[in-house]
């Protein structure tokens, strides 16, 4: 069996594994510059759109006219509470929440790939150094080409084993080569995401917090007591 499976490793090569790190590695570059496209628009500067819409938020029109025009992840998020704020909190803080599912799904959507070439491309890199490796000790210890070495210059066999080993290595490096960036990427991505899903949160609590002082005045409309006859009540009760 082993020998069966240097046979087959001679035959093949590390010619397939360079190609296939670069067939990676331009998948990796394409993905790294769909995801940039998606993430152009994805963030915005939530220490501006916070107070904008406090201003915004007890006119609810002017709010989602204002939530609309802006692209970010913050905004969707807002956007779906609002639409259910009649609902209550509740109802609010739940749509808020499936929106985020939503939306870290879209953005983190091919990442994976990123992340997986980044782990393991080194490792493929390796394998390629470790087929060219058992071809040159193959190749060295066919008798031929002992009898060779040995009658020009035993002087020049392990040179030669080393030039061998220095080519097999090129397969490690193209494996760090393709690794390191896509590592990078996914990471600079990864933070993108966590900004952006803590400014849909921030936003989203600021809506909240308004919903949350409209809710009395919202159930006394569901249940028809006006005004007046709450501060009776509350007189009442106090005295």
């Amino acid at each position: 069996m082993i020998e069966q499976l240097t046979s087959a490793m001679v035959q093949s090569g590390a010619t397939w594994v360079l190609w296939l790190l670069f067939a990676l590695s331009a998948v990796s570059l394409a993905i790294g510059l769909e995801r940039a496209w998606v993430f152009r628009g994805s963030r915005e500067d939530g220490a501006r759109l916070v107070p904008e819409l406090r201003r915004a938020l007890p006119d609810r029109e002017r709010a989602a006219q204002l939530l609309a025009s802006r692209r970010s992840v913050a905004a969707s998020v807002v956007q779906a509470g609002l639409a259910e704020a009649d609902l209550g909190v509740a109802a609010a803080q739940e749509a808020m929440s499936a929106q985020i599912g939503l939306e870290r799904a879209r953005l983190e959507r091919r990442l994976l790939f990123l992340g997986t070439v980044g782990n393991n491309a080194p490792f493929v890199g390796l394998l390629g150094t470790v087929i060219g490796v058992v071809g040159a000790f193959e190749e060295l210890g066919k008798p031929q080409a002992m009898s060779q070495a040995l009658g020009a210059a035993a002087a020049l066999a392990p040179e030669r084993v080393m030039a061998t080993i220095a080519e097999a290595l090129v397969a490690t490096a193209v494996g760090l080569i393709v690794a390191i960036p896509a590592v990078a990427v996914f990471n600079y991505f990864q933070a993108r995401v966590a900004a952006a899903i803590a400014d849909a949160e921030t936003l989203g609590h600021v809506l909240l917090a308004q919903l949350s002082g409209d809710e009395p005045a919202r159930v006394r409309r569901v249940s028809g007591e006006s005004d007046a006859h709450v501060r009776e009540r509350d007189r009442q009760a106090a005295e």
